[in-house]
């Protein structure tokens, strides 16, 4: 390879640390991106996960040198995972993507990038980044959710992410579905092991069971049809806001954020924005229920933004 053609060396950390590196770790695709202190994008890119625990470690952690190389910078990197790190043995534990539980993620990526790392769940990421210059933007408390393939969220007040001596902060997708009717009861099966989680509700797999019968996974077609008229669709709409209204609603209710975040595909359900908050003042304890409910500014960007903003918080 000749000296036009080879990739610059990656600098010295110490001289020019000014970068924050942001990983989003998805069951499909893996998503970099490089913020400059001012929150400028400095590069960014996506490629497609690939199957098995080493391989993925190897992606990220070509990933962050291709980027070093590109920006010629150094930096920070924080990762979102669709799990968690266990406090106690240092190890992924309820991930969607099975390969990583158990595995020591972010030791294994540190040795590979040559420094240290912070991993966190992906509604935290969300949380960090709306609340930095998003939707949240400007309020003291967020309190973020992602409702997608999953259900999950995350809390951040004055700026630092809140998630508790087990991790286990504003796991709010793994609570039971509150005040169940009768027909509601138990609720079905998690895959976590329990039964009623919000999630087997409020997720788009879950609205789609509630639509169209279990074994429905795609949710993404049941607006369009209650648009057209299908009343099934337009049913399980309605149950669906009801619902999301009641959980929120117990939110408002522990935690009294000054704003809450909706972020993932069925964020973009604007039908929310409208019913739901004036469904979920029913169950808000108190006179007034006054928390707005705003969809995530930056769409399926705030995870990987949240990521790099991980050391923000320190």
């Amino acid at each position: 390879m000749s000296d036009s053609t080879m990739k610059p060396p990656i600098p010295d950390p110490a001289q020019t640390d000014t970068l924050r590196y942001g990983i989003d770790l998805g069951g499909t695709k893996i998503e970099i991106v490089a913020l400059d202190r001012a929150g400028a994008v400095a590069v960014r890119r996506r490629v497609a996960t690939p199957s098995g625990y080493t391989a993925t470690v190897e992606t990220i952690a070509a990933l962050v040198h291709d980027a070093e190389r590109e920006t010629g910078r150094r930096g920070t990197v924080g990762i979102g995972i669709p799990g968690s790190l266990s406090p106690a043995t240092g190890l992924v534990r309820n991930a969607n993507t099975q390969a990583l539980n158990g595995k020591p993620l972010d030791r294994d990526v540190a040795a590979a990038i040559g420094r240290e790392v912070r991993i966190t769940n992906d509604a935290n990421c969300l949380a960090m980044s709306e609340a930095a210059d998003g939707a949240g933007a400007g309020y003291r408390t967020v309190f973020a959710v992602i409702i997608g393939t999953g259900c999950g969220g995350g809390i951040v007040s004055s700026g630092r992410l809140l998630d508790g001596p087990n991790g286990t902060a504003g796991e709010w997708g793994h609570t039971p579905l509150p005040w169940m009717r009768p027909d509601e009861f138990p609720g079905p099966r998690c895959w976590c092991g329990r039964q009623g989680c919000l999630e087997t509700f409020l997720s788009g797999p879950g609205l789609a069971a509630d639509c169209d019968g279990p074994g429905a996974r795609d949710a993404g077609a049941i607006p369009a049809r209650a648009a057209a008229g299908d009343a099934q669709a337009a049913a399980a709409l309605a149950r669906h806001a009801d619902r999301l209204a009641r959980a929120l609603g117990l939110i408002a209710n522990i935690i009294d954020p000054d704003v809450i975040v909706l972020g993932g595909g069925l964020s973009n359900m604007q039908h929310l924005y409208v019913q739901v908050p004036a469904l979920m003042a029913r169950h808000v304890l108190g006179d007034v229920a006054r928390t707005p409910i705003v969809q995530a500014k930056h769409g399926d960007s705030s995870g990987v933004f949240g990521a790099a903003r991980l050391w923000d918080s320190a």
